[in-house]
């Protein structure tokens, strides 16, 4: 789907999400970069993180398969990357590709110089940053009955209801500066799917990022879930998580909301929610149509091909 001078995009976000945007994003531009949150405190990543006080590797590794060729090599380092060890010992539950991030930061002494080998180890198409330079945790208010109570952690964060606001620790930790600088070239930023509270918000709480993201010439480009989760954004419509996107950044500018019409209880409210924040919405079916909340990477390219193009023919552009 790659024709002529392709955009250059920036990715933001972790985990399952950020690996859709980019299965997608590799098909429609081959300047790609994806910007990946390093708050992981669970599983391989979280015991690498603590045992070696490194920046946890998952969701830097899930970015990187996600950007293999699909081709017999990339699909093949694809799932070298995500094979895990099962054992009764140490390795337990380890993925291959953890350790072969891990590893190269140690010879290189350099997050980024190792991604970028790694990158060229699998031949794929784009880079993979971290979002900033040191590994963070997130604390998250959680309401339960009339009350506030603080959860903190990555891991518990994601599993626990009634989220309403998200903060890093440290509070303005430094920015990787290859991502300052990507977000500043950019043509546009793709921000989400994923977990709302633990793996999209968090880029819009890095100071020098945030500045990036609300600076630059790039256009910006919203993607809702496909199904609020069983834990942080249980019960969320869709409009609500654009409202916690501008609880978090009230003066960011976004430009188009693409958004799976099966996922939206209510067009007119998301529809006038997105024009709040400055943007039109794109309704598409970008799920795979098989019952499984999944992004197809082809209609997903598709959709953000026309949000790309300006080809308005599909968005809602309703007044209310």
């Amino acid at each position: 789907m790659v024709t002529g001078r392709s955009p250059a995009v920036v990715a933001l976000g972790g985990g399952h999400g950020l690996s859709a945007s980019l299965s997608a994003l590799r098909l429609m531009s081959d300047r790609l970069t994806a910007i990946v949150t390093v708050a992981d405190d669970g599983g391989s990543s979280g015991r690498l993180r603590s045992e070696l006080g490194v920046l946890p590797p998952g969701d830097l590794r899930m970015a990187l398969a996600a950007l293999c060729d699909d081709s017999e090599w990339g699909r093949t380092w694809s799932a070298l990357l995500q094979h895990r060890f099962t054992s009764e010992g140490d390795l337990d539950n380890h993925a291959v590709g953890n350790l072969l991030i891990v590893a190269l930061w140690e010879i290189l002494d350099d997050p980024v110089s190792g991604l970028d080998w790694v990158g060229r180890l699998l031949g794929a198409r784009g880079r993979v940053l971290p979002m900033a330079s040191v590994p963070l945790g997130i604390e998250a208010d959680a309401r339960v009955g009339d009350r506030l109570t603080t959860v903190v952690g990555q891991s518990h964060v994601a599993v626990t209801p009634g989220i309403e606001q998200v903060r890093l620790v440290p509070p303005d930790p430094p920015a990787c500066p290859e991502a300052v600088q990507a977000i500043e070239a950019a043509d546009w930023v793709v921000l989400g799917p994923g977990s709302w509270f633990s793996s999209v918000m968090p880029h819009l709480l890095v100071p020098e990022l945030a500045r990036a993201l609300h600076t630059t010439r790039a256009r910006l480009c919203v993607t809702l879930n496909l199904e609020a989760e069983t834990g942080e954004t249980a019960g969320f419509s869709a409009a609500d998580h654009l409202d916690v996107l501008h609880k978090h950044a009230p003066e960011l500018r976004v430009d188009a909301v693409v958004a799976d019409p099966s996922a939206v209880e209510d067009t007119d409210q998301l529809a006038r929610t997105a024009r709040r924040t400055g943007a039109r919405l794109l309704l598409r079916q970008v799920s795979r149509g098989d019952g499984t909340a999944r992004h197809d990477a082809l209609r997903l390219a598709a959709a953000y091909r026309d949000v790309f193009d300006d080809v308005l023919g599909d968005v809602d552009d309703r007044t209310g």
